[in-house]
């Protein structure tokens, strides 16, 4: 199964069905995810120790999906030791996938300390009552995208029209919102019930395929299919991934402890942008080696991410910062999807502006 499969754009739930929905198959945290949120319990952010001798302990984070090329820079942050540095006896890197309780339920129980999400599903979770906000995002796009033959390309939303497009169950509401965000509406396209495997788009079933522009255009084309693709993000669907969520009384009652989480993450995530090919030997040879991922596709694929990570903004800003326009964006783009919210409810960006004060380097 590929990344895409992980979208479940908001929709108007109640709180239990809200968590019940986050769980997704009801699965809950393994052992090790139990562990280390006790451990965090007995982490200290006023200049004390922990019981392993660190100054904040260990804590638990929720990863969006399986552990792969995509939290590149956390492994990074863990492998260089630039969590130990920032005072962590311990980070432990939860893998999400399928069966995996969401971050938003994971923050909501105290399972995890913080987690990588995104604005959908973090948004429609605080307007449900969780006491939440993003404080930065590693995607400065997200990675959904349209792939296609290069012999047929589908090169914009128009170019669906009267084509047959293969959709994965959970990336109907997504997808059903880059049609309402272009002008169009189901109708206009002939939608394919589909599961995660791209073979039918190769096989000529489908003419275009619901896709992470990180996996699905790589992988076919490591198989001899040539392709084309456009990202949702570039028609009408700005929206940012890979989000940090934390509770609200993290931001106000664990800031120096966030403050130095975050410092760690654009460490490892400078490292991991500037050397693809380690990234990709530490999801392969390392976190992911349960996987049997390929170094070479994940090679390519961490050099495409870069593409999302890395944009003219955080060049200049700092990764994971996000300007005034692309949070109003974002804001915007949940709006097209019926989610009503201010950025004031869902962002917090001052932990970041923070550090960047204080280490202008980190910004190069």
């Amino acid at each position: 199964m590929t990344p895409a499969h992980r979208s479940s754009f908001g929709t108007n739930l109640n709180r239990r069905s809200f968590l019940r929905y986050s769980a997704l198959t009801g699965a809950a945290l393994g052992g090790a995810g139990l562990l280390a949120a006790c451990g965090s319990d007995s982490s200290s952010s006023s200049g004390g120790t922990t019981q392993d001798g660190s100054k904040y302990g260990t804590v638990a984070v929720q990863l969006s999906w399986i552990k792969n090329i995509e939290f590149a820079g956390e492994y990074f942050a863990d492998s260089r030791g630039y969590f130990r540095d920032a005072g962590f006896g311990a980070v432990d890197l939860i893998a999400g996938g399928a069966a995996s309780t969401s971050v938003e339920a994971g923050l909501d129980t105290g399972k995890v300390w913080i987690g990588l999400s995104a604005p959908q599903t973090t948004a429609p979770a605080i307007l449900e009552g969780l006491p939440a906000k993003i404080v930065g995002t590693t995607f400065q796009k997200n990675p959904f995208a349209i792939v296609s033959s290069a012999a047929r390309p589908i090169t914009s939303p128009q170019d669906m029209r009267g084509r047959r497009i293969g959709v994965q169950d959970t990336n109907q509401l997504v997808f059903n919102t880059l049609l309402t965000a272009n002008g169009m509406t189901p109708g206009d396209v002939t939608i394919v019930p589909a599961q995660f495997d791209p073979t039918p788009l190769a096989n000529g079933e489908v003419d275009g395929w619901v896709s992470y522009v990180t996996n699905e255009p790589i992988t076919l084309a490591a198989k001899g299919f040539q392709n084309s693709h456009f990202l949702f993000a570039d028609y009408g669907l700005p929206l940012v991934a890979e989000t940090f969520t934390v509770l609200q009384s993290t931001i106000d009652d664990e800031r120096d402890k966030l403050k130095a989480f975050l410092t760690a993450e654009i460490k490892g995530w400078r490292d991991a942008v500037a050397d693809p090919a380690e990234s990709a030997r530490l999801a392969v040879e390392v976190y992911g080696k349960d996987l049997n991922l390929d170094l070479e596709e994940q090679t390519q694929e961490a050099i495409a991410q870069n593409d999302l990570v890395v944009s003219a903004d955080t060049q200049a800003n700092g990764l994971f910062t996000m300007t005034d326009a692309l949070i109003e964006q974002n804001i915007a783009a949940l709006a097209t999807a019926g989610i009503e919210i201010t950025a004031d409810q869902l962002f917090d960006l001052s932990i970041l502006e923070e550090i960047y004060a204080e280490n202008p380097e980190l910004k190069g």
